[in-house]
């Protein structure tokens, strides 16, 4: 049975996949798992959207937060949830395989935007691009805007570049660990479906 609602749990896995984590938590005698989603402290309405989405995915478990320095994590407790993120594992993420199970692509087939807007929420952000020319006359400023997505895993690079594919959104490598969208109409097409972090 696929997770509900669909278009929660695609921005949840993308959140997951950038800043989060599950372990092991309580008495051994009753443990569970716990999910972890770090939201930095500079964007409070990422972090309601991500209480909100763990609730709609899980709504028996609570959710509540828990101050870091610089950020504040999101965490709901349940038994379930290495099921629904089987990407879960020892290490760090960028250490070991990651891919989505067919369920899991089936969903993010269906909600491309959702599961782009977590990616970029958590790992990403749009920002402006100065570019200086030295041109004969002098030199002259060149501003647009761009959105950037950095990750040190190459799988989650690669779900993130398949999923820009199928938005019609072009986009490139701008360094190993780092994929940039910077074309006029690719920004204005983000815009639409990611948005910048608020």
């Amino acid at each position: 049975m696929l997770p509900e609602p669909q278009a929660d749990y695609a921005y949840l896995l993308g959140l997951y996949l950038g800043d989060g984590c599950i372990s092991l938590a309580g008495a051994r005698d009753k443990r569970v798992w716990k999910l972890r989603i770090a939201c930095a402290d500079a964007w409070p309405g990422l972090r309601r959207e991500c209480e909100r989405a763990m609730s709609a995915v899980r709504p028996g478990s609570k959710v509540r937060t828990q101050q870091q320095v610089g950020c504040t994590e999101v965490i709901s407790c349940s038994r379930h949830w290495p099921c629904l993120f089987p990407q879960h594992g020892a290490g760090r993420k960028h250490m070991r395989k990651i891919e989505l199970q067919p369920w899991q692509r089936a969903i993010v087939m269906a909600n491309p935007g959702r599961f782009a807007r977590g990616l970029f929420h958590s790992d990403g952000y749009r920002g402006i691009n100065r570019v200086r020319a030295h041109l004969t006359d002098g030199d002259h400023w060149y501003e647009y805007a761009r959105y950037i997505f950095t990750n040190e895993s190459s799988d989650i690079l690669r779900l993130c570049g398949e999923t820009l594919d199928q938005l019609g959104v072009a986009w490139r490598f701008s360094r190993r660990n780092a994929i940039s969208v910077a074309r006029r109409e690719a920004v204005a097409r983000l815009d639409e479906v990611v948005g910048p972090k608020y």
